[in-house]
């Protein structure tokens, strides 16, 4: 059994990191490849949506305004393989305005981030990710 659930965490850690992996790739439809079909999807301070489109609608509008790339991604899974976290260093760009926050002129951003998984028939089924919305607002802002 042991070696069935380490099997399982590891496989949890493969899926992460290549979740992550296509997402520093710009490479959305391969990230949307690895999400369950009724994915939820908790932003940061934000709503709950659910769904691939929804995700793939929230991506779209990230993309407008956002470019990033993460780094010193760090990845753990229960045994079981049924939950993930994940911490990493965002390094981005604000590229244009978006809802509700500061004016976008290309401003760099470097900020610690998280997130955790729900992971069912072998697809992502929940991403809920967190960062600190005060600190980047700082960032932007000079």
């Amino acid at each position: 059994m042991k070696i069935d659930g380490t099997r399982r965490q590891d496989r949890a850690i493969e899926l992460v990191l290549a979740y992550y992996a296509a997402f520093n790739r710009g490479d959305r439809e391969a990230m949307l490849a690895l999400l369950h079909d009724e994915v939820v999807h908790d932003l940061n301070q934000g709503a709950r949506e659910t769904g691939k489109p929804a995700f793939a609608a929230f991506m779209q509008r990230m993309d407008a305004s956002y470019r990033e790339q993460l780094r010193d991604i760090v990845v753990l899974a229960s045994q079981d393989g049924d939950r993930a976290a994940a911490e990493y260093v965002v390094h981005g760009q604000y590229l244009r305005d978006d809802e509700g926050l500061p004016p976008a002129h290309g401003q760099p951003y470097v900020l610690p981030g998280g997130a955790f998984f729900d992971i069912r028939d072998d697809r992502i089924a929940r991403v809920s990710n967190y960062y600190n919305l005060q600190d980047w607002i700082v960032q932007v802002s000079r």
